[in-house]
């Protein structure tokens, strides 16, 4: 692997439960930084033993993200390697990195990615739901407003829609779920993902909420949600088309102006554009 560049922020996926998930241009990024940005220390601690590797760490999360993210942004300056960590998964989804890496832009701070492992896209792939076009709603709010107005945006969402959830919060978002959508919306309960207890149980929304409300929810949670059906779009039809029905019409044995109105009916047309036109053509015939 190349040296790193000096005065780059480095996005480092972390694996989201194997250790074994952990790319070998991961650890060798993260053994050439300068310093490692870390949701939680202790966790990338564990993650570094692991490596063998023994790295400066600064604490960088969600309630200390301004603060810290300016003391990072002016090693950066300096010419410093900063290495950007999550507990879990891709630094920057549903986490304070975002606000980082935004910086970062602001000021042309070069910023490289090396990719890794994240829940939803992983929980995407095995939910058995459509993959060619999804969102992904992260988590959704404890505040009740802000549910409100998440729940309402995403009411009508033809795609396959991606949650995480907290196992504190999975019966209420359940139970709200199945109202939005549905009892018969299909879901795939996706936890612990490359862990020992793996689970991905494929159901409705209504056997989901009723079985977490029996059984202690444990772990972290990945609610893959199939899209709404989309509308069947109405056929159009031109003028011609309703004249030519109403022809059909006539020559089965209806007057001109019950076949008109017939196939204006059938064809989302107006009765007088039709009959005007059927009966010219009755006059030119």
């Amino acid at each position: 692997m190349n040296p790193l560049e000096k005065g780059a922020l480095y996005v480092v996926g972390t694996p989201i439960g194997n250790l074994g998930d952990f790319s070998p241009r991961a650890a060798e990024t993260l053994a050439q930084a300068d310093f490692i940005a870390a949701e939680d220390t202790r966790v990338t601690q564990k993650l570094l033993s692991h490596l063998g590797l023994h790295k400066p760490l600064l604490s960088y999360f969600e309630h200390n993200k301004l603060s810290r993210g300016e003391v990072i942004l002016a090693r950066l300056r300096e010419g410093e390697t900063c290495a950007l960590v999550s507990d879990a998964g891709m630094p920057a989804v549903s986490d304070p990195g975002e606000t980082l890496i935004a910086a970062c832009a602001a000021e042309n701070i070069p910023v490289y990615v090396v990719p890794g492992p994240t829940a939803a896209i992983s929980a995407l792939a095995v939910s058995g739901l459509p993959t060619g076009r999804f969102t992904f709603e992260g988590f959704l709010s404890m505040n009740k407003r802000s549910r409100r107005e998440h729940l309402a945006q995403v009411e009508h969402e033809t795609r396959t829609m991606i949650f995480y959830e907290a196992p504190h919060k999975l019966r209420r978002t359940l139970g709200d779920l199945a109202k939005l959508f549905g009892d018969e919306r299909k879901i795939a309960v996706v936890r612990e993902l490359t862990k020992i207890h793996e689970e991905v149980w494929r159901t409705t929304l209504a056997e989901a909420a009723a079985h977490y409300r029996e059984q202690e929810p444990r772990g972290e949670y990945v609610l893959v949600i199939a899209g709404a059906e989309t509308p069947a779009l109405a056929e159009e039809f031109s003028l011609e088309d309703g004249v030519e029905r109403a022809r059909e019409l006539v020559e089965g044995g209806s007057s001109a102006s019950e076949a008109a109105k017939q196939a204006a009916k059938e064809m989302g047309l107006k009765k007088g554009e039709i009959y005007r036109e059927l009966a010219g053509r009755s006059g030119r015939a």
